[in-house]
């Protein structure tokens, strides 16, 4: 399976990055391949909702920036695995950007999708978690899982534990 990880942290050393290190670590054991973007360090703007992808564009984005070099694999994973730490109540703005851009393509290949949320409280994943269910309602999707940490848990061994075992599971 193609697995394409989208990464909405803009801290390389932070929780959603070991998250991710202890997941691809287990999906490629498994024989899968992992594909991860940072998109916290990339220039990825938001869409700019003119329409040009769906009327002269023929499905690209009018907008020429890194999201460029993800498009591609949108096209082409079995999985996507969004992973983002919340930043006030939700997504981080570079996650959310990356997100409108999905409308470019008008679906990206992926049928299976799971989230990965990290944040330092608890109490915090209600938006995001519905606005993921939303992505998978619009694109009739399969939620594969959904792994919250915070606080204390984000680097146990425990945790990462989890998110090993689950790209295991696959």
């Amino acid at each position: 399976m193609n697995i394409l990880v989208l990464n909405g942290s803009p801290r390389p050393k932070a929780n959603t990055k070991a998250h991710i290190e202890a997941f691809k670590e287990g999906a490629e054991a498994k024989g899968h391949s992992v594909r991860v973007f940072n998109v916290g360090n990339m220039k990825i703007n938001g869409c700019l909702g003119c329409e040009y992808c769906h009327t002269k564009g023929d499905g690209a984005c009018v907008q020429k920036d890194d999201m460029q070099e993800i498009y591609p694999y949108l096209a082409n994973s079995d999985m996507v695995v969004i992973a983002s730490p919340i930043y006030y109540w939700g997504f981080s703005g570079q996650m959310m950007s990356l997100i409108t851009r999905f409308y470019a393509p008008g679906r990206p290949a992926a049928d299976k999708y799971a989230l990965f949320l990290s944040s330092g409280s608890p109490g915090v994943y209600d938006a995001p978690v519905s606005e993921y269910k939303s992505i998978l309602k619009f694109f009739g999707a399969t939620n594969m899982g959904i792994i919250t940490a915070y606080g204390d848990q984000n680097q146990s061994e425990e945790k990462l534990k989890e998110f090993k075992d689950f790209g295991l599971s696959l």
